[in-house]
Order: structure tokens, then C-alpha cells, then sequence
């Protein structure tokens, strides 16, 4: 975990205090967001404990991607309030963003810059000291298979390597919550499993908690827990198969499509 120095502002606080190891990774509590008279998130409320894999299942158009741009700070709910690590979103932006680590569904890498320059810049933005930084990124882009990618341009990778790419940045600074929105769009098989495993042994090693956007149930199956959102509006949470019980299928997939269809 994160130590004292230069690191400390992405590491977690002590026992008891925001940050503790009781203190839920994300609290959602009455999350609404409005456009116009539509209602995109409609009254959310949802906790994620530490050493969690959450997987957010929805059709397009249930607001998964509005909930991770309130969450990523990008838009301000109308309604309701985010704590991250104990932090809320609203009152103390800076302190509840730097715990979070984000994988967006649309590419954002610089891809005139290699990617060593591309994953130090990011850490520079979270004041990781040079050694920590290297040390960080070494060990992460060895595990995803990407040493020898380093001095390349980012636009030289292919999809799949561009994706494990920006998984590594969203690690560098050991956040305490994890977003993945729809991270596995285009990739094919094999990329898609070493993103699911690296992203499991992380939370196993270091407790993190990740929320995983998706649409496609086979991923969702994968997770401890799923959250079933349709319309802003949470239908089902719990195990997979718990949840396929609770919406009256006896798969999650064919559950799935008869609540949400």
C-alpha cells in the first residue's frame, strides 16, 4: 500500500478514520441525475466493501456510464452523494478522485507518447517518487506481458495492449476503488481473461474494490457480486445466481433479458 512521503495522498488513512478497513471503498446514497425531465439515475444507493468484484450489468441506455461520470467527477449529481474511501465527492473532490482509478470505455492514452511516458506522467499526477513509479510499473507491466512494450509509441500497440496499458495507469497509484466502464469493448478473448485476472489478484492481494461496467452477462458471471441496473434504477444485487433467482430466470442471462427487455 501507499506509504508516507510523496505517496500518502493515494494511500488509505489509518484504523477507524476515513480510509479504515470498515470504511466502505464507495458509498452511493440517493443518486439522481437529471437531462431534462428524464431521469438517468433514479434515487441509486449502493455500498462496495474492500476486496470486492462488482459487476455493474445493464442494457444500453441504464445509466451505467452517467454513474461513472459522477463518480469520476466528471458530472455533479443533482441529487444524493458519493463517498469514496470515505471521502465525499462533493466537499472534498480532490481527496475522494486521487482514490480512485478509472478505465474508460473510450481509449485515453497519448499516442504520440511511449508507454513508459505515458504511465510516468500519470504517476507524476499522483506524486508517486521516480523509484516507486518504476518500480510500479515494471512489476504491473511485467505481470500483463508488457515489459518489452515500454519504448514503444502507444499508438504502435495493439487494442488489446493499449487496454492493459491503461489498466496499468488506473493501478499505479494503488486506488481503493477501481471503475471499469465497459473496458473490454473490442478485445478479443484472450485479452479480455488477462484484464479479468490481473484485475482478480488485485483485489485479492491488496483488497480493492472494483466496479466493472458491462452489458455482457458472461462477464458479469465472473464477479462476486452483480448489480442489476435498467432505467437508473437498480433492479437486482447480490451472487449471480441469487440474482437470477430474484428476477425469475433460471440463468443470469435469460433473467437478465426478461427484466430489462
Amino acid at each position: 500500500m501507499a506509504g508516507s512521503g510523496p505517496e500518502s495522498p493515494s494511500g488509505p488513512s489509518g484504523p477507524g478514520g476515513p480510509g479504515g478497513p470498515d470504511v466502505p471503498a464507495l458509498c452511493v446514497r440517493g443518486l439522481v441525475q437529471r437531462y431534462g425531465e428524464r431521469k438517468a439515475l433514479d434515487a441509486l444507493s449502493f455500498e462496495l466493501r474492500r476486496g470486492s468484484f462488482t459487476a455493474l450489468l445493464g442494457p444500453n441506455g441504464a445509466g451505467k456510464s452517467t454513474l461513472f461520470q459522477v463518480l469520476a467527477g466528471l458530472f455533479a449529481a443533482d441529487e444524493g452523494e458519493v463517498l469514496v474511501d470515505g471521502r465525499p465527492l462533493a466537499r472534498r473532490p480532490h481527496e475522494a478522485l486521487a482514490r480512485i482509478g478509472i478505465v474508460f470505455q473510450q481509449p485515453a492514452l497519448d499516442l504520440d507518447l511511449s508507454v513508459e511516458r505515458n504511465l510516468r506522467f500519470h504517476a507524476a499526477l499522483h506524486g508517486l517518487a521516480r523509484a516507486a513509479a518504476g518500480a510500479r510499473i515494471a512489476a504491473l507491466c511485467g505481470t500483463l506481458g508488457l515489459a518489452g512494450e515500454l519504448g514503444r509509441r502507444a499508438r504502435e500497440l495493439s487494442g488489446g495492449n493499449r487496454r492493459k496499458v491503461e489498466l496499468v495507469r488506473a493501478l499505479l497509484h494503488r486506488p481503493a476503488l477501481l471503475l471499469m466502464d465497459e473496458a473490454t469493448v473490442g478485445l478479443d478473448v484472450k485479452s479480455r481473461r488477462d484484464l479479468l485476472a490481473v484485475l482478480k489478484d488485485d483485489v485479492a492481494e491488496r483488497g480493492t474494490a472494483v466496479l466493472w461496467a458491462t452489458h455482457w452477462v458472461e462477464e458479469a458471471q465472473q464477479a462476486d457480486r452483480v448489480l442489476v441496473l435498467h432505467r437508473g434504477r437498480l433492479l437486482s444485487d447480490g451472487p449471480p445466481d441469487a440474482v437470477a433467482a430474484a428476477l425469475g430466470g433460471p440463468t443470469l442471462e435469460s433473467a437478465f433479458v426478461r427484466a430489462t427487455s
